[in-house]
């Protein structure tokens, strides 16, 4: 079966109260929706820190979470010399510390930085309409001329979702994906 790609760059999620102290205002600006049913991207943007390196224009995504989680690449672990863990989004505990600075403050998150896992969005009528029920990740075929197998993609099930495989900007380059290009869901992890 088919799916379409959804390449996420470096961005922020934020709580209420640390968007507050951030930006000095109450609510988020919407910038764009994104495909993901409620979900959008803010106006607002963030520079995140630590000791070796800074990385400017970090995108807000919203709505408001319950907690503060920055989400980036492996190369741009790099740059800022940190290691963070590849952890699903809201897996935040013991991940790695930076400093997000705006425009009115500036928070030390002790932890909350991560690099998001490879992973595609699916309601639960989808998982019974592909037979997926009862796995939890899959392979995905890429063609073209960077073409290859990407392993340890997770299934999110939520009847909240589009049915979109989100990689990071990483996955996307080393396979020359974009958003939109479309990319074949083998069947389970022990298939191939």
């Amino acid at each position: 079966m088919k799916v379409s790609v959804g390449v996420s760059n470096r961005h922020i999620h934020l709580t209420k109260e640390h968007f507050k102290i951030l930006f000095g205002e109450e609510e988020l600006h919407k910038h764009h929706t994104i495909h993901q049913p409620n979900q959008f991207a803010a106006e607002e943007t963030v520079t995140i820190h630590t000791s070796k390196a800074s990385i400017s224009n970090v995108r807000v995504l919203g709505p408001f979470r319950d907690y503060t989680q920055v989400e980036i690449s492996k190369t741009d672990a790099y740059k800022l010399g940190i290691d963070p863990p590849v952890r699903e989004s809201g897996d935040i505990q013991n991940s790695a510390a930076v400093t997000v600075e705006g425009p009115a403050g500036t928070i030390d998150l002790k932890e909350g930085c991560i690099i998001a896992d490879r992973h595609i969005h699916i309601t639960s009528k989808q998982m019974k309409l592909y037979e997926l029920e009862g796995i939890e990740e899959v392979h995905i075929q890429v063609n073209g001329e960077k073409g290859g197998i990407l392993s340890h993609v997770f299934l999110r099930v939520s009847d909240e979702s589009y049915f979109e495989l989100h990689l990071d900007t990483d996955d996307a380059n080393a396979f020359q994906l974009h958003n939109g290009d479309i990319v074949t869901i083998l069947e389970g992890k022990n298939d191939l």
